[in-house]
Order: C-alpha cells, then structure tokens, then sequence
C-alpha cells in the first residue's frame, strides 16, 4: 500500500464517520424531545456534515479521477464506507442517542485534539476546525448524560441499557491496520491507543458525574477497516442517496 492509498481510505474513515452520524442526527429533525432540542440536533447534524464534506472532498483530490464529495457520498455502495459501526447505529430513544453520541463525541475530541499536530496539512486543518464544534458536540452530550442518568429512576434505567448495549461497538473506534502503521510512520496519523487513554478518562468521569455503570470490555464488533457493517447503514444510505440516484447529476 502506498502513502497516497493510504491518505485516501484515512480521509474516507473520518468523512464517512462524520456523514453517517450527521446523517443520524438529522433524523431528528422535527422529532426532537422539546423545541430547543430539535434544533440543537439538526444544527449538530449540520456541524457534522460540514466536517464530512472537508474529508470527502480531500479523498476526491487524492484519488485524482474527478469525483467530488457528492460522487463519494452518494455514489458509493455499503461496502465502499468505513464509517466506525456506533455511528451507523439507529437512534432508538433521545436518551440512546444521547449515549451512543456521547461515546463517538469523547472519540472524536481525542482524535482531533491529536490530529491537529498532523504533518498533513489537511488532517492538521480539518481537526482544529473540527476540534472546536466537537468540543460543544462532547459538552453538550455529556451534560445531557448527566441529567438523564442522575435524574429519574426510569431515565437511569433507560440509560444504562443504552449505554450497556452500545458499549461493544465503542473496541471499533479503536481498531488499527496497515493505514495506521504507514501513517503514524510519517507523523501524519496519530496512534489509537493513545487516544483510547485519553477517552477512557473523559468515559470514566461523566459516567461517574451520572451515576452510571461503565460496562465491563467483553465482545466486541469490529468491521470498520474492512467496510463490513451492520444491517443498519444499508436501510439508511439507501434511503440518503435516493434522491441523487433517482435524478443523476440533476442540479437545483
């Protein structure tokens, strides 16, 4: 694998993770718990689109064969994304969504936090760009935790299941190959386990500010590197990309 394969799939990893959960969350348009809420999603959704169209556009470049960030965004079948698996999951109830986003927020804030002192100039740009809406993104989530876990007894209960049930797709975020290897090599990328320190801080004190159990490291998922997903992301990027495929090239 050369540098340049390997600056593609890497650009590709944090555009399709930022689109897929902004895709997610834009799910909640009109549907949000209370008004002020409703907005804070979509404008959270909105955050992460923009992140992912920085990514997507920069692969675009790299592979040199024209396509631009809608190509890769709607153009691409299931297994062309490498999108981590706890972003694709549903959204099930406010408080799931809160702690599945939570968990990918506190990864996110790490990564881009080490990200910034990339050697590419992209990657280092992107992720001090990004660093300061994923900082509200983390906040808000995290304060959100909180006040669930530490509010009602059906809230914590509610919670706690979500958090229990999400946790074996947080060992995907973690999960590095030979993108990695090459990356880190040329201080481009940064490395993982390090970043997995760092969220394991930021996990372990909101977790106890809510009251909240952190569920012990058993199973878990993995298919990010390979483009392997779960039945989930198929239903969603078909119905995001029907538009584009129905109406191709079609300009408004």
């Amino acid at each position: 694998m050369t540098t340049n394969e390997a600056l593609i799939n890497y650009s590709l990893r944090l555009g399709d993770s930022s689109l897929i959960l902004g895709q997610r969350m834009a799910e909640w348009c009109s549907n949000g718990p209370i008004l002020e809420e409703d907005i804070a999603m979509t404008n959270l959704s909105l955050d992460l689109i923009g992140q992912a169209r920085m990514m997507l556009t920069y692969a675009g470049k790299l592979e040199g064969n024209g396509k631009s960030e809608d190509d890769l965004a709607y153009g691409r079948e299931e297994r062309e994304f490498y999108n981590t698996l706890l972003s694709e999951r549903p959204n099930g109830h406010f408080g799931e969504t809160v702690v599945r986003n939570f968990l990918h927020d506190a990864f996110f804030y790490h990564l881009y936090d080490s990200l910034k002192n990339s050697k590419d100039e992209m990657f280092a740009a992107h992720a001090a760009k990004s660093i300061k809406e994923v900082s509200y993104h983390l906040r808000h989530s995290s304060e959100w935790l909180v006040r669930l876990g530490d509010g009602t007894e059906e809230s914590h209960t509610k919670v706690q299941e979500s958090l229990n049930d999400l946790w074996e797709y947080t060992g995907d975020l973690f999960e590095m190959n030979q993108v990695d290897e090459i990356l880190i090599k040329e201080s481009i990328a940064v490395d993982l386990n390090d970043v997995k320190k760092e969220w394991d801080k930021t996990i372990n004190a909101v977790l106890k500010r809510a009251i909240l159990n952190r569920p012990e490291d058993a199973y878990m998922h993995s298919g990010r590197l390979n483009a392997i997903h779960s039945e989930y992301l198929g239903h969603m990027i078909a119905e995001m990309q029907f538009l584009q495929r129905a109406y191709p090239n079609a300009e408004w």
